[in-house]
């Protein structure tokens, strides 16, 4: 998977380990650094991503579905650009993850695609060539 950019995202999760292997193996993101916070019985992962951005992945006991609060898992979606969708879709399939079909922006006639994390967060490849 060849990421080439993405802001600052904050993920809570319902399962540090599942979570943490998805984000680690799956996408390969590099751990920067790895905290357990005993008072908040949480984890907080900051993981690298090419380009500069990083990802902070949180664990909380029972984490409640997202209804509208910070402290909930989830949010709408996070788009990664990529190079190569189909290069991208062979690796995630091989991994066995689900991707929806290719479809095309309407604004800007680029491909997109989506799949999951393990939470069923969306994740949106976005190809920019």
């Amino acid at each position: 998977m060849k990421v080439l950019g993405l802001h600052h995202v904050s993920i809570i999760c319902s399962n540090y380990v599942r979570s943490k292997a998805f984000y680690t193996e799956v996408l390969p993101f590099r751990i920067v650094a790895e905290t357990y916070r005993a008072e908040r019985d949480s984890y907080k992962l900051d993981l690298a991503i090419p380009g500069g951005p990083q990802i902070e992945l949180f664990s909380f006991p029972d984490p409640p579905i997202r209804i509208n609060r910070p402290e909930a898992r989830g949010l709408r979606h996070i788009a990664f650009l990529v190079n190569d969708l189909e290069e991208q879709i062979a690796d995630l399939k091989g991994n066995g993850i689900a991707i929806e079909t290719i479809r095309i922006d309407e604004f800007s006639d680029k491909r997109f695609t989506f799949f999951a994390d393990p939470d069923g967060l969306p994740i949106e490849l976005y190809e920019v060539r």
